[in-house]
């Protein structure tokens, strides 16, 4: 069992890991340039699996405080990034803690992928693009998806042929490389030699 201190040590490092990983974010083809993809869930899964569910959240929340600084949505982003990735984590950790094997982590990893991509529609919908209106009008927005696919014409439309999608593969992405290198990683996080 680990104990608290290390835990906390532990979940420092991966939020701050995981902040860096936000900076790292690149854009996507066939996708608005506004939409891009990071990492920044990898190292909440991570902890999620090797500390618990709650320790994988607190990963999620620091690093969306430690992005605060810097942020352009005025925290609008990292709320719904944070709303979002606990959806993701939470249920991962979760079920994992109930069926510790490669089948649980897979059953808690797709049941998270699956949550988080839902909870997108939601997140986007009623809090992070009425947001951006207030600096772009919403016409502006579905433009950027019209540019791409024409059918994209109403905002719920946009989310589900993009967005949701989108979280979906960005899970499943965190979901194929924990599975890559948790084994490896498993002795350090868990504080075993």
């Amino acid at each position: 069992m680990q104990s608290k201190t290390r835990k906390l040590t532990v979940t420092a490092i991966f939020g701050a890991i995981a902040t860096v990983l936000m900076f790292l974010e690149f854009s996507v083809p066939l996708m608005p340039e506004f939409l891009k993809f990071d990492f920044s869930e990898l190292p909440a899964l991570l902890i999620s699996f090797s500390a618990g569910p709650l320790w994988g959240a607190a990963v999620c929340l620091l690093k969306n405080l430690l992005h605060l600084p810097v942020t352009a949505t005025s925290g609008v982003g990292e709320l719904a990034n944070f709303l979002v990735s606990i959806c993701f984590v939470l249920p991962a950790g979760y079920i994992y803690q109930h069926k510790k094997d490669r089948q649980g982590a897979l059953l808690g990893a797709i049941t998270g992928t699956i949550l988080m991509a839902a909870i997108s529609f939601p997140v986007n919908y009623f809090i992070t693009y009425p947001f951006y209106a207030n600096f772009m009008s919403m016409d502006a927005i579905l433009h950027m998806y019209k540019l791409i696919l024409p059918a994209a014409d109403t905002l719920w439309k946009a989310l589900l042929i993009f967005n949701v999608p989108f979280t979906l593969v960005k899970g499943l992405v965190s979901t194929g490389l924990t599975f890559l290198i948790y084994k490896r990683l498993s002795p350090v996080l868990k504080g075993r030699s």
